[in-house]
């Protein structure tokens, strides 16, 4: 194979730029990536080298633009990675990745370019940059001192190989709960074992035995099947079946997770101690808004105690309410979703299924497209022209109200065997400006939604509905970035801002005059009955305590695991039962563990960072309050948001940007009000 012959070593022809999908095959990987590095390496050495005084442009933008052909290449491959991949991608990630690492670490522990960016960092008051070039700046002589770079020799090569490890672990993490997750499969020939699901889950499950050349049907671990079924299968010991499978994927199975874990903890702690920081947490949180370990502590048990009162209510409800219904056993955790299924019903007359007919996926999607443009003025056409990974997925032109173009949007829906579980929005290429030209994002949602079937279109839960608002938060925070530099723009924020945008959409989920607007019945086009629409209202904070508690557990998980300032010698499973015993409402079932498979944090980028979700929670509660006040789809609170907040990414720390919106820093007030907790 030649240069000529990789895509992925030439520019890309195509519309905008868009990675060529159809022409990209597994085997132009490692050349790409081989090449690359060295293009990279060699302009680095074009920074190192160059005669001139170390100053801005020559060092600081210069780095900031070098290794863009390396980025490329490892945006698509890893993404793919993520949503289409098989055996022979999974094996070649394992080989790249610690080249990746290599290269990366051959960059910070770069002595003499180290010396340029410590020379201009140290001009910095003199230099008269813009906010965002001094937070670039600060950014990049920060990355290198937290890398290592100040560190000598003996620890460097102890960093280096730290690295290293982590990259191959963390992989192997997320691989093996995707084959976990893709191991088990229930197969029900008895029609009596389909007793309490609804049709459009029998009929799924029957699509996937048909696809296997199967008779009856079959319910997987992925969302779209083992949620519903958790929530209405009335075969206890079925429920049982499927929840204990899940909860203890990677935990003392073929996949298992537990040495990993311990494993990436030490590394962790191991790496940071080297800097003279007592544990991750310390470190990561340095570069967050919550800043410290103490006050993410102190954070989520305010929550906590705001709370847990109100669960244990709703779990003496539940429990009560169960037994009117013949239950005569204590409530385990695989019967909470099928008896507050029922007891939600009974009390709101609204469940999943009588809300999934009014919201179809197409509908649903059109009309967070036109919130979107009610807000922010942008629109979205289809173009089938446009090269992408998969059938499944749809390519879309965004524009402003001008009719500029401002990204491309890539969806990706239904669920696979080569998609991991769960739903994100990801980018193929970042926002940045070079030499006045403006270059615009590709964007991706992935999600793992209902499957069309042959007689029904895709048809979401409400908490699917929510789902994609929340993956579409983040695509604006994408498509709307006006900032300079790459590594600044979007969603490269602090971890506990980045789920602002996200969760703000949220909030239209339960607002009439929304719903009014897209959720409309597939059959006879009838518009959602506004009594619906007041019981999806009322029923907003239904379990709200358990929810929160359930949400504050997994922070406190994530914060037991990096807090840590010696290895780990629990058992994992006990290690988690100590950080999660303050949040617990049912009795310890033996074959879980939730750590061995909690991808967010041992694979996902959220180590010591779980806690941001809740934090996200007091901003995006705060920040709906003023749309709310001004009415939801005010134009002028909507232009505040998108210019200061949307486009801004995290050119400037998050506060600022959340002061220049809001006028004031955010209260816990409206999320307590919102969640029925005050």
């Amino acid at each position: 194979m030649t240069v000529h012959t990789n895509p992925l070593l030439n520019e890309f022809t195509t519309p905008y730029e868009a990675a060529p999908f159809e022409s990209i095959e597994l085997n132009h990987f490692l050349p790409a990536f081989t090449e690359s590095i060295e293009i990279a390496k060699k302009e680095i050495d074009q920074i190192v080298d160059n005669a001139e005084e170390p100053n801005f442009v020559n060092t600081i933008e210069a780095l900031e633009y070098s290794g863009h052909q390396l980025d490329r290449a490892a945006s698509i491959f890893f993404n793919l990675n993520h949503a289409n991949t098989n055996d022979e991608m999974q094996a070649l990630a394992r080989e790249v990745s610690p080249m990746l690492t290599e290269f990366s670490n051959d960059i910070i522990m770069n002595e003499k370019l180290f010396a340029r960016v410590k020379d201009v960092y140290h001009q910095k008051s003199e230099l008269k940059l813009t906010v965002e070039q001094e937070k670039l700046l600060t950014d990049r002589y920060k990355s290198f001192v937290r890398s290592g770079a100040n560190l000598e020799k003996e620890k460097k090569d102890q960093i280096r190989e730290i690295s290293k490890e982590l990259s191959k672990l963390t992989l192997q993490f997320g691989e093996n709960v995707l084959a976990a997750t893709n191991n088990f499969e229930l197969h029900i020939t008895d029609k009596n074992e389909l007793s309490g699901l609804p049709d459009g889950i029998i009929e799924a499950a029957g699509i996937v035995a048909k696809e296997e050349d199967k008779e009856g049907w079959i319910f997987t671990l992925q969302f779209p099947s083992y949620v519903p079924f958790m929530q209405y299968s009335d075969i206890r010991e079925l429920r049982e079946k499927m929840f204990k499978v899940y909860s203890s994927r990677c935990f003392n199975d073929k996949f298992d997770n537990q040495k990993i874990v311990k494993r990436i903890v030490e590394l962790r702690l191991k790496k940071v101690q080297l800097f003279g920081y007592t544990s991750y947490a310390d470190f990561v949180l340095e570069e967050r808004m919550a800043k410290q370990s103490s006050k993410v502590t102190d954070f989520l048990t305010e929550l906590l105690d705001a709370s847990m009162p109100k669960a244990k209510e709703e779990f003496k409800e539940l429990q009560a309410y169960a037994k009117s219904l013949g239950a005569d056993f204590k409530l385990e955790r695989w019967d909470w979703a099928y008896y507050a299924e029922k007891l939600k019903t009974e009390k709101f007359d609204v469940n999943d299924e009588i809300t999934r007919p009014y919201f179809e996926l197409e509908r649903v999607k059109k009309g967070i497209f036109s919130l979107a443009a009610r807000l922010y003025g942008i629109k979205f056409n289809i173009n089938p022209n446009l090269p992408k990974y998969h059938k499944d997925v749809d390519v879309y032109e965004v524009t402003d109200d001008k009719g500029e173009f401002l990204s491309l949007l890539y969806t990706d829906f239904h669920p696979r065997s080569s998609k991991q579980g769960g739903a994100w929005m990801t980018s193929f290429v970042d926002q940045y400006r070079k030499k006045g030209t403006d270059h615009r994002p590709h964007i991706s949602i992935v999600c793992n939604f209902t499957k069309p079937s042959e007689i029904k279109p895709s048809l979401l839960t409400f908490n699917e509905v929510t789902t994609f608002l929340h993956e579409f938060g983040h695509a604006l925070h994408g498509m709307l970035s006006k900032c300079t530099y790459s590594s600044l723009s979007g969603t490269n924020v602090y971890r506990d801002f980045v789920e602002l945008p996200s969760q703000f959409m949220e909030n239209f989920a339960t607002q009439k005059e929304w719903l009014d607007d897209v959720a409309e019945h597939y059959q006879t086009g009838e518009k959602i009955p506004a009594e619906i629409v007041q019981k999806i209202i009322d029923s907003e904070n239904f379990l709200s305590g358990y929810s929160f508690v359930r949400q504050i557990s997994f922070g406190l998980n994530d914060m037991a695991w990096h807090s840590v300032t010696e290895p780990v010698a629990d058992e994992v499973s006990v290690f988690e039962d100590k950080a999660m015993s303050s949040t617990e409402l049912f009795d310890r079932v033996e074959t879980s563990c939730m750590s061995t498979a909690f991808s967010h944090i041992f694979a996902g980028g959220y180590g010591a960072g779980y806690y941001g979700y809740k934090w996200a929670e007091v901003l995006d509660a705060d920040a709906f309050d003023a749309f709310k006040s001004a009415g939801i789809f005010n134009k002028e609170i909507a232009k505040s948001f998108k210019e200061n907040i949307l486009e801004k990414g995290g050119s400037d720390h998050p506060m600022n940007l959340y002061l220049k919106f809001r006028g004031k820093e955010p209260s816990i007030e409206p999320l307590l009000k919102r969640s029925g907790l005050k």
